[in-house]
Formats: C-alpha cells, structure tokens, sequence
C-alpha cells in the first residue's frame, strides 16, 4: 500500500474509536435512565435492594461506575447478569449466542448479495424482457413483505406440510435449522441488491466509456466483467453494508419464531429484565458491527476508487 493509502486507513480507525467511545457512553447514560431495577421490588425489601446495589456498585455515582464498567470492557469483562442468570458473567451468555446469530445473518447477506447482484446484472443486460419484469416483480414482492412473514410461510410449506426442514431450531443440526430463517431474511436483501444493482447497470451501460468501449470492438463479455460490473458494483458496497448490519442484527422477530437461541432473544430478555451488562453487552457487539462493516466499507471504497480517499483526506 502506498502512503496515501495507509493514512486514509489510519484516519478511518482513528474515527471508528472515538465512535465507538461515544457509543459506550450514550449506551450507559440511557440504561440508567431507564424506569425500574433489575431487582425485583415486590420479592426484596428497600433494605435487600440496597445491599444488592451497593454489591453490584449501582449505588456509586454514574459516572464512576462507567469509568469501571469502560475498565472492564478493555479487558474482556462484561459484567455479571444481574436478573436472568445472577451471577453468571455477561459474555458466558453472549458467546455461544454470537456464532447462531451472526452466522444465520452473514449467510443470509451472501445469498441475498449474490442472488441480488445476478438477478440485478440479468435485468438491466436484458432490459424490458420478461427477465427485467420478473426481477421487478421479486424486488417488490421482497421489499413490500416483511421477512417474518416469509419465515412463516416457509415453515408453513417446508416444516409442516412437507416436512424437509425442522420448524423449531436444534442445536444439534444447526445447518438444517439454519436454512429456512437464512432465507426468509435474506428475501429483503434479494430485493433491495436486484433494484439498485440494475439502475447502477443501466446507468454505466450507457455511459461514454462503455460506447468507446463497444465501438472499438471490445468483447461484450470482457466488457461486462473488466469494466461495467466492477464499476457497477462500487456504489453496491455502500448499500451492502447497511444491508448485512441489519441482517445480523434485525433478526429478533425470526429468532422468536424459529426459536433460535441468539443475540436477538438475549437482547429482548434483557431489556424485559432490566439486566443492564447483559443489554449493554449486546448493544455494544451490535454497535461494533456496524462501525467495523462502515470502516471496511470506506477502505475498500479508498482503494477501488482513490479519488474518494483524495476527496477524503489528501
């Protein structure tokens, strides 16, 4: 890498820290602010729940207690669950729920990219055909319905009346378990990829480059691949991104359906508990997520095109 190149990548990281920080901190002032305790007031005395808070250091002034908890967090330590599991550190939970979630959305954003990009590419090539109106009709039919609707109709025809997949996720054939909820999220993402990968298509099929290109008598294979489906697939990558963060982590209504034990029913657990670590824990992976795919998307955007970088930086 040239050095042009390295100090966009250093400001890019630089960024993503303090978003980071500033996440951490907007994450913990609104858990505090939020009405009632992890502790349960009809079971427990006003005395009992002052032990407790004062065990847990939740009677220590806010900013202190972020301080340690900001610690912790550099270290590997999430915090204790304080009401669904007591006692038991956050990250015991949140590890064996990560990889469920995360690989369920990433193989979700892969099919949806690919089969989004092929059925996008195939439109704007054979424009006003039956293929162009078949692939419209998918990107409004993914776009107009939401994925748990899909997810119920797959269950419906594949785990009730057919009978190939299991309806209720099994820990023990996670592959198989995987398959329907795969692709009831990843409907959106056929949709959304298809609509803005064949209005990219179209619009770079017709620019001066590409007629040059054809009027020198450039092989229309070599053609699509080498230069309109690269440069079409630049602005994708900004719209991918988005796409897969909300993939792997707005997946909550499927994992209730499927019942996968995930991120997204931890999440959802701990926020009816009011078990601060373990929804701070989960916000944070998930805030994480985002600035890292929004930081990888900015580098390979410097590097495919460097007049984003100049524009940028330099």
């Amino acid at each position: 890498m040239d050095k042009s190149t390295l100090k966009y990548i250093g400001k890019r990281l630089l960024i993503s820290v303090v978003t980071l920080l500033v996440i951490i901190l907007v994450l913990f002032a609104m858990l505090k602010m939020m009405p009632g305790s992890p502790f349960n007031p009809e079971k427990l005395s006003p005395d009992m729940i002052a032990q407790l808070q004062a065990k847990y250091g939740l009677d220590k002034p806010v900013l202190e207690q972020f301080v340690t908890y900001l610690k912790g967090m550099l270290t590997g330590d999430f915090g204790i669950s304080l009401s669904i599991a007591k006692n038991i550190p956050v990250m015991d939970l949140v590890g064996p729920r990560i990889g469920i979630s995360f690989g369920i959305g990433i193989a979700a954003a892969l099919f949806g990219a690919l089969i989004g990009v092929v059925l996008g590419v195939t439109a704007a090539l054979k424009r006003n055909t039956i293929w162009d109106s078949l692939s419209t009709i998918i990107a409004v039919i993914g776009v107009s319905i939401p994925s748990f609707v899909f997810a119920l109709l797959l269950l419906l025809v594949f785990g009730l009346k057919i009978k190939i997949f299991p309806i209720l996720f099994n820990i023990n054939d996670p592959i198989r378990s995987s398959i329907l909820p795969t692709i009831a999220l990843s409907v959106g993402a056929i949709a959304n990829v298809a609509r803005f990968t064949r209005s990219e298509m179209i619009e770079v099929m017709k620019s001066d480059y590409i007629l040059l290109a054809e009027a020198k008598g450039l092989d229309r294979g070599t053609l699509i691949r080498k230069h309109a489906l690269r440069n079409t697939l630049v602005p994708v990558i900004t719209v991918l991104a988005p796409i897969i963060i909300n993939l792997m982590t707005g997946s909550m209504v499927i994992e209730q359906i499927c019942s996968i034990p995930g991120l997204g029913s931890l999440l959802v657990r701990g926020i009816q508990a009011n078990d601060y670590y373990v929804v701070m824990a989960v916000a944070f992976l998930y805030s994480l997520l985002y600035v890292v795919m929004m930081l990888v998307v900015d580098v390979l955007y410097g590097i495919i095109d460097p007049r984003i970088r100049v524009g940028k930086g330099d």
